[in-house]
């Protein structure tokens, strides 16, 4: 089987935020567990979102839905260990897009995982998929544009 190979645009992240490994987080090996990395890509998608202005739901019961995620895991990480997640978007379509991440560990600036989550906008009433709002789409294209440098982006 091929292994899954990401590579993403560095001018497409567009945010930032850390997050600490817990003792929780770790697995048998001593090391940052699939299950935590999954949450922590969780936590940091929802900061990210939050930091855009998008509702986790709306007044007419529209919200996202995770539709895939892929990780490329690069090294391990440990408990304690502060991780950055710089988020970005890519791979537009008229129902959602690509979540972006690329996480390192400052201390040593070693690269520990990229990944990529797509998601959809759902219509919970109508039980449906539903065209990305057009607010939501020119605050995603307008942070795309007028990228700040990375070093300056928020850390929430």
């Amino acid at each position: 089987m091929a292994r899954l190979q990401l590579d993403f645009p560095e001018d497409n992240f567009v945010y930032s935020t850390m997050l600490t490994v817990r003792i929780t987080d770790i697995n048998a090996g001593n090391h940052l567990a699939n299950d935590s990395m999954i949450s922590m890509i969780s936590e940091a998608r929802a900061r990210f979102l939050f930091h855009m202005g998008v509702p986790e739901l709306s007044e007419d019961k529209t919200g996202i839905i995770v539709t895939d995620l892929a990780t490329m895991y690069k090294s391990e990480a440990h408990a304690r260990d502060q991780l950055l997640f710089e988020v970005g978007l890519m791979d537009f379509n008229k129902y959602g897009c690509d979540i972006i991440f690329r996480i390192t560990r400052p201390a040593d600036g070693r690269l520990i995982a990229l990944a990529k989550s797509g998601f959809v906008f759902f219509n919970y009433n109508a039980s449906k998929v539903v065209p990305m709002p057009v607010q939501i789409l020119n605050a995603f294209q307008e942070a795309l544009t007028n990228k700040p440098s990375i070093n300056k982006v928020s850390h929430q």
